[in-house]
C-alpha cells in the first residue's frame, strides 16, 4: 500500500518533473514485487502456522489489519493500469487491474463487513480501544470506488459503464459513512483518554485515509461521471467532486495538523519504531491524490502546489519507514519475530 501510493500519487500528480515517471514506474514494479512476495508469505504462513493464521480475526486489533491485503491489490491494479502499460502493453495492464480490482473489492466488501461483526459480537473492547486502526476495515471499498473510476473507459458504453459508476458511488457511501461513525470515537478517546501508548501514535494518520480518498474518489468518479450518466446528472456528479471535497480537504488538514504535532510530541519522548510507521505513507498519499483531483476539476494553482508539498513529505516519509523496515527485517531480522514473553 505504502510503496503502491506513491507510484499511483506520481503518475498524476498534477506538476510533473523530468524522470518522475520513470521512478513511479520502478516503484509500481518493487510493489508488485512486494504484493507477490508477501501472498506467497502469507499463503506459507497459513499452512506452517494455520493455528495462528487463523486465530488472527480474533484478535481485538490484529482483525482490524484484514483490511490492508484488499487495498495493497488495488493500489497495485490501479498502478498496473496508470504506469504498467507502457511496460507490459494496454490490454495486459487492463487485464491485471481487473483481477485486482475484482479480487480486492470482494476481500474490501468483506472486511468491511465480517470484521465491525466480529468487534459487535466478541471482540472484547472498552471505550478507551478506539483507535485508527478500526478504520482500516471499511476504507477499501472507498479505494474500490476511486480505482473502479478509472476502469470506466474500457468498460462497453451503456449500462455496464453506468451500473460500475453507481456501484462505485454505492462503496464511497458505505465506506464514508460507517469512517464517520468511527472518527468521532477516536476523538473521543483522545480527549477522554488522551493520547495512549506512544507505539499507537502513528496509527492517528490512518484517519487521513478515508478523507483523502473519499476527495480522491468524488473527483474521479466526476471526471468520468460523463462517460456514463446523462446530463444533467454527470455535471453534478462533477461538481460535487469540489463541493464535497474542498470542506473535507479542510477537515483533513486539521486533522493532519493535529496528527502532527502529537507525533513530534511522542517523538520527543520516544517513539519506538513498529511496523504502524506506514501509516504516515498510504493516508498522506491519499490526500496528496485527493489534492490532485480538486487541482484538476478547479484549476487552482495553490492546490497543484500544495499536492506537490504533500508528495514530497510522502517520498521522505517512505524513505525513513523503508529504510527502517528493511534494517528490522533483513538486517536485524527481529521485526517480524513474535514478541518476547
Amino acid at each position: 500500500m505504502g510503496t503502491g501510493i506513491l507510484a499511483t500519487a506520481a503518475a498524476t500528480l498534477p506538476v510533473q518533473f523530468p524522470g518522475l515517471r520513470i521512478a513511479a514506474t520502478i516503484l509500481w514494479m518493487l510493489a508488485s514485487m512486494l504484493l507477490a512476495g508477501l501472498i506467497a508469505a502469507t499463503a506459507w504462513h497459513w499452512i506452517r502456522h494455520r493455528a495462528t493464521a487463523m486465530g488472527h480475526h480474533r484478535h481485538p486489533v490484529m482483525a482490524h489489519f484484514y483490511g490492508a491485503p484488499p487495498m495493497a491489490m488495488l493500489t497495485v491494479g490501479a498502478g498496473t493500469l496508470l504506469l504498467g502499460k507502457d511496460v507490459l502493453g494496454e490490454q495486459l495492464a487492463l487485464d491485471i487491474d481487473m483481477v485486482l480490482w475484482s479480487t480486492g473489492t470482494l476481500l474490501g466488501l468483506v472486511t468491511a463487513i465480517a470484521i465491525p461483526y466480529l468487534q459487535f459480537t466478541r471482540h472484547q473492547v472498552d471505550v478507551g480501544s478506539a483507535f485508527g486502526g478500526w478504520l482500516m476495515p471499511v476504507v477499501p471499498p472507498m479505494v474500490s470506488a476511486s480505482t473502479g473510476a478509472l476502469l470506466l473507459p474500457y468498460l462497453p458504453a451503456g449500462q455496464a459503464r453506468l451500473s460500475m459508476l453507481l456501484a462505485c458511488y454505492a462503496m464511497f457511501g458505505l465506506s464514508l459513512l460507517a469512517s464517520l461513525v468511527i472518527i468521532p470515537l477516536i476523538w473521543n478517546r483522545l480527549a477522554l483518554h488522551k493520547i495512549g501508548a506512544a507505539a499507537t501514535v502513528p496509527t492517528l494518520w490512518i484517519v487521513l485515509g478515508p478523507l483523502g480518498q473519499s476527495i480522491t474518489a468524488a473527483n474521479l468518479l466526476g471526471g468520468n461521471a460523463h462517460l456514463a450518466a446523462p446530463e444533467p446528472l454527470a455535471g453534478a456528479m462533477e461538481a460535487f467532486g469540489v463541493l464535497y471535497g474542498v470542506p473535507v480537504l479542510g477537515f483533513a488538514l486539521l486533522w493532519a495538523t493535529l496528527a502532527a504535532a502529537i507525533t513530534l510530541r511522542t517523538a520527543r519522548r520516544g517513539l519506538p519504531f513498529s511496523l504502524t510507521w506506514w501509516s504516515f505513507t498510504f493516508p498522506v498519499g491519499t490526500c496528496v491524490t485527493g489534492l490532485t483531483g480538486l487541482a484538476i476539476h478547479t484549476h487552482l494553482a495553490a492546490f497543484e502546489w500544495m499536492a506537490v508539498a504533500g508528495y514530497a513529505f510522502l517520498v521522505a516519509a517512505w524513505i525513513v519507514v523503508a529504510t527502517r523496515t528493511f534494517h528490522g527485517s533483513i538486517i536485524l531480522g527481529t521485526l517480524f519475530q513474535p514478541p518476547k514473553p
